[in-house]
């Protein structure tokens, strides 16, 4: 999809609609890093006012996807840097780590059966997804979902609110996933979960660190 498809959007959901749109075109790099946004071009594109497209923008700034620079306006953001990649996981080592042992030690029923439920997912490509972009999108919702789950299950709500303004799987989405994968990813998953399910926080955790040190070393090969 690109700008130019004219969208027609429901009154209820405009807003919703506008930045789901905006959200996916960035994500599937219609929108290049770096671009900038004209809203006065994207409303005229997508036949709503401009309203509902600032209010989009600034919901796509707090996800990290969009920047607004003084006199400049909006650009799409650049892709993350092998540094910054780093880090990120450098924090989500710490702070997920921690999130599946408090996990394994707190969670409710209803949390384990969830996080259980979530591992052994299984996303399928479509015939008429060729480029495996629907596909990907589809997948980083699921382990989104996936590792939100446990933060949820912690019990803490400081280390889940730092999870969520990481955004994480945004990030990690617009610059690479190794698709190949994917199913030694879900093996992983399953690890973390049955420890969870049987409140066992010491292989919880651990389960948790092999699987970030493993996704790591699967998207390195994007920075080379």
């Amino acid at each position: 999809m690109t700008p130019s498809e004219r969208i027609r959007f429901r009154r209820s959901t405009l807003g919703d609609d506008v930045y789901d749109t905006l959200r996916a075109l960035i994500l599937e790099h219609s929108m290049q890093p770096g671009d900038r946004v004209n809203i006065d071009a994207l409303a005229r594109e997508l036949d709503v006012s401009p309203t509902p497209v600032r209010e989009a923008l600034a919901r796509l700034e707090s996800d990290g996807l969009v920047r607004k620079r003084p006199l400049v306006g909006y650009t799409v953001s650049p892709l993350l840097t092998r540094a910054e990649f780093t880090h990120m996981f450098e924090l989500r080592l710490l702070l997920e780590c921690a999130a599946a042992r408090w996990a394994a030690e707190r969670a409710s029923s209803e949390h384990r059966e969830a996080i259980a439920a979530e591992a052994v997912t299984s996303i399928a490509q479509e015939d008429d997804d060729p480029n495996g972009w629907r596909w990907h999108a589809a997948f980083t919702m699921h382990d989104a979902r996936f590792h939100n789950l446990i933060a949820e299950a912690s019990g803490n709500p400081l280390l889940r609110d730092g999870l969520d303004r990481l955004h994480v799987h945004l990030h990690l989405h617009r610059r690479y996933f190794p698709y190949a994968q994917a199913g030694t990813t879900g093996e992983e998953h399953q690890r973390v979960a049955a420890a969870i399910q049987a409140g066992r926080p010491d292989d919880a955790e651990e389960a948790m660190r092999e699987h970030l040190t493993r996704s790591r070393e699967r998207q390195l090969p994007a920075f080379d």
